[in-house]
């Protein structure tokens, strides 16, 4: 188990374009297990490699239904409309309101080098299109259409 130091806002690196993987070798295996190590140890979501400063398409998520591994993921589809609050480990201490899809199809490479398309909703479809967009330079307070504090969402959760 290794933990990888999450960058946060201001880091320059959660601003630029991530490139695709060409070959899973023991690097990405690492890569991959690192980040989801962190992203336990940090009790968040999902987390993706230019957050632990690796500009590569990668991406790991686990909302509750096990962790997926996505390399060069793509989303191939999406539908409906879902308007939530998102957080992030790279903007720690506050959550914003974001308007995401309901339904998303995507594909991606597993660690294995298969291909897999998968259909998801919800939870699940707003944290791929949350952590996808980390991997083309964006935080999710660019699509916020309200900011909060953490003090502020605490208050609401009462």
């Amino acid at each position: 188990m290794a933990y990888r130091e999450i960058r946060k806002d201001g880091d320059e690196v959660l601003r630029k374009k991530s490139r695709p993987v060409e070959v899973i070798d023991k690097k990405i295996e690492t890569l991959l297990d690192d980040m989801a190590d962190t992203m336990y140890k940090a009790d968040g979501v999902g987390l993706a490699a230019p957050q632990v400063g690796i500009l590569k398409r990668i991406v790991v998520i686990d909302v509750g239904n096990g962790l997926f591994e996505m390399i060069n993921p793509e989303i191939l589809e999406q539908s409906g409309e879902q308007d939530g609050i998102e957080g992030c480990l790279s903007v720690p201490g506050t959550s914003g309101e974001v308007v995401r899809p309901m339904h998303v199809k995507v594909s991606y490479t597993d660690r294995n080098g298969e291909p897999v398309i998968l259909e998801t909703e919800e939870l699940f479809a707003r944290a791929i299109c949350h952590e996808l967009d980390h991997l083309d330079g964006i935080l999710y307070k660019d699509k916020a259409h309200k900011m909060f504090t953490a003090e502020e969402i605490e208050k609401m959760q009462k």
